[in-house]
C-alpha cells in the first residue's frame, strides 16, 4: 500500500488556485454534503467549535469518498493534539495563532519525526494505514502540509522570519484576530484591517510561500485573491446556514 498523496500541497506549491470551505458544525451528514459540494478543499475547524482530536475522526471518514482534500484546524500549537491529528491521518493541518518565529519552529517540528522533529512514533495507526504502508516514518512528511495562521500585530511584524522557518510550508492570514489585535474587534472588513491583509499576503507571496484566506464576503475574498492568495476559504456552514434561516423568516413573516 503506498502513502497517500496530498492533491491539496501539491497544487498549493505549483501555485494554483485552490477554492475552499471552512465547516464549525460536528454534523456528519453536513461534512459529507460540502465534501460533494466540488470544493479544492474543506477546513474542519476544531479550534472554535465542539470537535476534538478524536471526534474529528468520523468527519474525516465522510469527507474521504469525494476528490476534496480536508485541512483540519487544531486549538492551539499543541504538539500532543497535532500528534493525534496526524496519527488519525490527517495531512493538512492550519495551526492558529502563531505568533513568532519560535511558535513557527514548534509548529514545524510537531508534523515531523525525529531527527528534525518531534512527532511522537506509533506504527498501528490509520495515518500509516495501520503499518500496512512500507517506510511511511520515511516518507511521511513529504505529503504533511503545514500551515501556519498569522492573526497578531507580534506576528505581521515578524511574518518574514516566520515564512523562512523550514518546514512551513504555507500562511494563513486570519482577518478576524488581526482586526481585534488592530483595535477593529468584530470587524474584520474594516478598511485599514482589509489593507493590512492584503499587505500580509503579498509579502508572504514575496517570502516564496503559498498565501491563504477566509472570508464569506465574496468582494474581500476576490480582493484578497487579486493581492495574491493561493488558498481562500469563501463560505462558512453556520454562516451559510443562519442567513438562509433568516431569509426564510424574513420572507414568510413579511
Amino acid at each position: 500500500m503506498e502513502l497517500r498523496r496530498n492533491a491539496f500541497k501539491a497544487a498549493i506549491q505549483k501555485g494554483e488556485r485552490q477554492i475552499g470551505f471552512w465547516s464549525q458544525m460536528s454534523d456528519l451528514a453536513g461534512i459529507e454534503m460540502l465534501a460533494a459540494a466540488g470544493f479544492d478543499w474543506l477546513m474542519i475547524d476544531t479550534e472554535h467549535s465542539p470537535t476534538n482530536a478524536v471526534s474529528v475522526l468520523p468527519l474525516l471518514h465522510a469527507a474521504s469518498a469525494y476528490p476534496v482534500s480536508t485541512v483540519v484546524r487544531p486549538g492551539s500549537v499543541d504538539v500532543a493534539e497535532i500528534k493525534k491529528l496526524l496519527d488519525n491521518g490527517v495531512q493538512t493541518l492550519l495551526v492558529p495563532y502563531v505568533q513568532n518565529a519560535e511558535e513557527a519552529r514548534l509548529a514545524a517540528a510537531a508534523v515531523a519525526y525525529p531527527p528534525t522533529g518531534i512527532r511522537g512514533v506509533a506504527g498501528l495507526t490509520r495515518a500509516s494505514r495501520y503499518g500496512a504502508i512500507p517506510d511511511y516514518f520515511v516518507h511521511a512528511r513529504e505529503d504533511v502540509c503545514l500551515i501556519v495562521q498569522i492573526e497578531t500585530l507580534s506576528a505581521v511584524a515578524e511574518l518574514e522570519e516566520i515564512c523562512a522557518v523550514p518546514g512551513v510550508d504555507a500562511v494563513f492570514v486570519g482577518p478576524a484576530d488581526l482586526a481585534a489585535s488592530l483595535g477593529y474587534v468584530g470587524q474584520p472588513g474594516h478598511p485599514e484591517v482589509r489593507a493590512a491583509v492584503k499587505d500580509a499576503v503579498r509579502r508572504i507571496r514575496a517570502a516564496g510561500k503559498p498565501a491563504g484566506f477566509l472570508s464569506p464576503d465574496p468582494q474581500y475574498a476576490a480582493e484578497v485573491a487579486e493581492a495574491g492568495a493561493t488558498f481562500v476559504a469563501v463560505g462558512i456552514d453556520v454562516h451559510i446556514l443562519r442567513q438562509g434561516a433568516m431569509a426564510l423568516v424574513k420572507h414568510w413573516k413579511a
